[in-house]
């Protein structure tokens, strides 16, 4: 309580909402530059990094100002901010899950309309027979295959907080504890499912598999068929490797071997 409590929750509110309303825009970012490069064939998307930084910043500092207009700072309570009556509950949810779910709008039909440009290219590139265009355009649809995780996480992060304010809306003074607590628990997860998506790659899930390795017992790793699988591929890539370094030091020996005897 009194000025430092308040001082406290106005800087704890506005910047939580100004990075979490940013952080769901610049997934929009992306999906626009992925639209226009892959769907609109064009190429000055780089002319857009100005357009960019004052749509993701500027709407992020516009709804936290405006956010704060239905709050009281400072109360005492689970959180530093209280929604006092239902124009601060409607201004929350303009000012945060509007944008929220229309970043997932936004990023859900682009990814469709790339995705279906992607796979119009791979027809055309099996038709003309094209090793090399089908390749390429497999590439390309691997990586974007990972991006399409962006609305997903926004779904399942964002998803029971949305029913949490849209229910308390409709039925002030009526809490459900399990839906507060998955509203607030999948929300806090939200860094952890971007860490698997996009962190969790193959070299990571070999590195802690390895980790595993070292410490279970050999009758439990016999039983896992990941670690067993992983011990397979590292005997293929090492033998691989043997083979590789043989014909290596055979084709040097080969060229050398002339010039020595010529040489005699």
């Amino acid at each position: 309580r009194g000025p430092a409590n308040a001082f406290y929750c106005f800087a704890h509110d506005y910047s939580a909402h100004f990075f979490c309303v940013a952080s769901f825009l610049w997934t929009t970012t992306i999906a626009f530059t992925l639209h226009r490069t892959v769907v609109k064939h064009k190429t000055d998307v780089e002319e857009f990094g100005f357009i960019f930084h004052l749509y993701v910043w500027g709407t992020s500092l516009v709804t936290t100002v405006l956010r704060s207009i239905g709050s009281d700072y400072g109360r005492p309570g689970t959180w530093c901010w209280i929604q006092q009556g239902s124009t601060g509950k409607i201004l929350h949810l303009i000012t945060f899950y509007l944008p929220l779910w229309g970043a997932i709008l936004y990023n859900g039909f682009t990814y469709y309309q790339v995705n279906r440009m992607l796979n119009n290219a791979t027809r055309m590139a099996v038709g003309m027979s094209d090793r090399s265009s089908q390749s390429d355009v497999r590439a390309d649809k691997k990586a974007f295959n990972r991006w399409g995780y962006y609305p997903l996480i926004l779904i399942g992060s964002w998803a029971f907080a949305t029913i949490n304010r849209l229910y308390d809306f409709a039925n002030p003074g009526h809490k459900i504890f399990w839906l507060s607590i998955l509203d607030i628990g999948f929300a806090g997860l939200m860094g952890l499912f971007n860490s698997i998506a996009y962190g969790l790659n193959s070299s990571v899930r070999r590195a802690i598999a390895e980790r595993i390795d070292m410490y279970l017992p050999e009758r439990i790793k016999r039983s896992l068929p990941t670690l067993s699988r992983l011990r397979s591929q590292q005997e293929n890539e090492l033998t691989s490797l043997i083979v590789e370094s043989n014909n290596s030091i055979t084709e040097t020996t080969m060229r050398v071997t002339p010039r020595s005897s010529l040489a005699g």
